[in-house]
């Protein structure tokens, strides 16, 4: 079986990236303290049990996924801005975007006898238009639970993010992301991977938190996940993941359509949660 690198919270950073490019994924052990970890939970519990299974065999018959954490589970926000992690996928994806942005963030609760998911790489949710030199995304998933081999711990193909589409893993290529609850894995966009098959009598539940490039469409929509009333509450650096900044010179502004021009009709995102960007920006539009 292969091997995933696992390292400490105080571990160099610069090891983990360069983990993550050369394998696709490493483990981050027990960066959570048990109390963080058990607070989440509770603040999560009763949106996961109110949450039905998927409805195929991708999502997981067996299988449910809970998203807009952002607006319901306060408790979830440090996740999405931890420094380590902002820091490692701001590191990781520089090479092709000036800023990343939250693209999915959702509670992945796989039940006692659901099946195995089949293995895919994740940026194929862009249909598999960008290129390959392109790395669209850093992902984690955070052990809610402890995954264990029989409980469903994901399935990971250490390597594999350069393969060609039509080569298949062997067993012996093919490893789990076996941790404690408090530990994250990450991952790219480009490695193969899918949930386990859960052999156990208990839940094993993950959260699942991806950021991509600040230029491209993101899984979760934000915009109505967690929409202007709520997100005008949130830390400027939170919002600015949810995507309330401009991803680049004129990319992601914005007209009021309830109110007639003043010194410009060409607005950043901030400006709809009532609060001027935090930047320097061009306001007017370079067409």
């Amino acid at each position: 079986m292969a091997l995933l690198s696992t390292f400490a919270v105080d571990d160099d950073p610069a090891q983990m990236v360069a983990a993550l490019q050369a394998d696709g994924a490493a483990i981050i052990a027990d960066v959570l303290p048990p109390e963080q970890l058990a607070s989440l939970n509770d603040g999560l519990r009763p949106w996961v049990e109110a949450t039905p299974n998927g409805r195929d065999d991708f999502t997981g018959r067996l299988t449910s996924r809970t998203g807009a954490l952002v607006a319901r589970v306060p408790e979830s926000r440090d996740l999405v801005t931890h420094p380590l992690v902002v820091d490692l996928a701001q590191t990781f994806l520089a090479p092709f975007t000036n800023k990343i942005q939250l693209h999915l963030n959702q509670v992945i609760n796989i039940k006692p006898g659901s099946k195995s998911q089949p293995l895919h790489r994740d940026r194929l949710a862009w249909g598999g238009y960008i290129p390959q030199d392109i790395e669209p995304q850093f992902n984690t998933i955070w052990a809610l639970t402890d995954f264990t081999e029989s409980n469903g711990a994901t399935r990971l193909v250490p390597g594999s993010p350069g393969w060609d589409d039509d080569r298949r893993a062997t067993e012996d290529e093919k490893t789990q992301a076996i941790m404690t609850a408090g530990s994250v894995l990450i991952y790219s966009g480009s490695v193969i991977h899918g949930g386990g098959a859960n052999h156990s009598a208990d839940d094993r539940r993950g959260l699942n938190i991806t950021y991509t490039l600040g230029w491209l469409r993101t899984e979760e929509n934000q915009y109505l996940s967690c929409p202007p009333e709520v997100a005008k509450d949130l830390e400027p650096e939170l919002q600015e993941l949810l995507g309330y900044t401009m991803g680049n010179y004129a990319l992601g502004y914005f007209s009021d359509p309830r109110a007639l021009p003043t010194s410009t009709d060409i607005l950043a995102p901030e400006f709809a949660l009532g609060r001027p960007p935090r930047e320097k920006i061009v306001q007017e539009n370079a067409g």
